[in-house]
């Protein structure tokens, strides 16, 4: 294949998770289950927090806003594999492959950014409240929103056009069932030196500084706790933020597990299977732990219910 010529009409096969019938048929129902899950709710913490005044504070802000962001995450990957799996067929343009890698970088990298956010929210809440209205006010909500999407969008475009510039060869077989970059990055028969350089770059800069930020926020925010006297007291600055805690543990615990497994084992469909946790079951689960422990969202949730019944 010419190099001038790899954009012209070619495609991908996605392998999906299984190629035994009788398995993805299990696999059509259990993920449209879990999407359905995952949009329906994400969509109401969205409205209960448009809908209740008590809710609009920024941590509530923030998690309406990654709420949306989750389901556009898996907005990119399920329709499509549902798709193929209905069909029976498993491919996917080379045009679809690339605007599904980008919308997948995009959100991975928001979810990131507003974990991050969100952590320095609770820091700020926990360990100075008398300047907690001062210091996160709305323009500095606005603003660290947009500079989360700017940096997301910068990043994913500069990686899709370093995708764009690569040649592919007769093998175009991706063992996942959507356009993972990196799997698409081992399929190039050009020079991919300057992927590999983005890629570890945006590791540090997309993933790590945001981790030590969370990090740092949850140190502080552990040795604030720590010095109040009272057990009730502890307990009420632990359940503002153990909902955000455990919400950063699945998502990076779930993240590193893939990680980890793609670098310990030669089989790229059990390095798929792997990113179910972190792609489909974790923004499944996110709703669920945020309204679960949240008497806030659970009164909201009530009120909406309440509303809707009355219409």
């Amino acid at each position: 294949m010419e190099p001038g010529n790899h954009t012209e009409v070619f495609e991908f096969i996605l392998l999906g998770l299984s190629e035994v019938e009788e398995v993805q048929s299990l696999l059509l129902g259990l993920f449209l289950s879990m999407y359905l899950v995952t949009f329906i709710g994400n969509l109401l913490i969205i409205l209960a927090t448009i809908t209740s005044s008590h809710l609009h504070t920024p941590m509530y802000f923030f998690l309406a806003n990654f709420s949306f962001v989750d389901i556009c995450f898996t907005s990119t990957t399920i329709p499509k594999m549902l798709m193929n799996i209905h069909t029976h067929n498993k491919t996917i343009t080379y045009q679809g492959c690339l605007t599904q890698m980008y919308f997948f970088i995009l959100f991975a990298e928001l979810d990131i950014f507003l974990l991050s956010i969100m952590a320095y929210d609770r820091f700020v809440a926990i360990c100075h409240p008398l300047h907690y209205t001062v210091i996160m006010n709305p323009r500095l909500c606005g603003l660290l929103l947009l500079l989360s999407w700017i940096l997301s969008v910068l990043d994913s475009l500069l990686r899709g056009l370093l995708v764009l510039r690569l040649s592919f060869c007769t093998n175009l077989e991706i063992p996942h069932f959507f356009c993972e970059i990196n799997q698409v990055i081992q399929l190039a028969c050009s020079d991919t030196l300057l992927n590999i350089i983005e890629m570890y770059f945006a590791t540090v800069v997309m993933g790590i500084i945001p981790l030590t930020g969370i990090v740092f926020s949850y140190s502080q925010i552990v040795s604030s706790i720590l010095r109040i006297t009272s057990a009730r007291g502890k307990y009420k600055a632990f359940s503002t933020c153990g909902s955000h805690l455990s919400v950063v543990s699945l998502f990076y615990g779930t993240g590193l597990g893939v990680y980890l497994s793609s670098a310990t084992t030669q089989n790229s469909r059990a390095s798929a299977i792997a990113s179910v946790m972190y792609t489909i079951v974790t923004p499944m689960l996110n709703p669920f732990i945020y309204s679960l422990r949240n008497k806030d969202i659970k009164g909201a949730l009530k009120s909406l219910a309440g509303i809707v019944t009355l219409n």
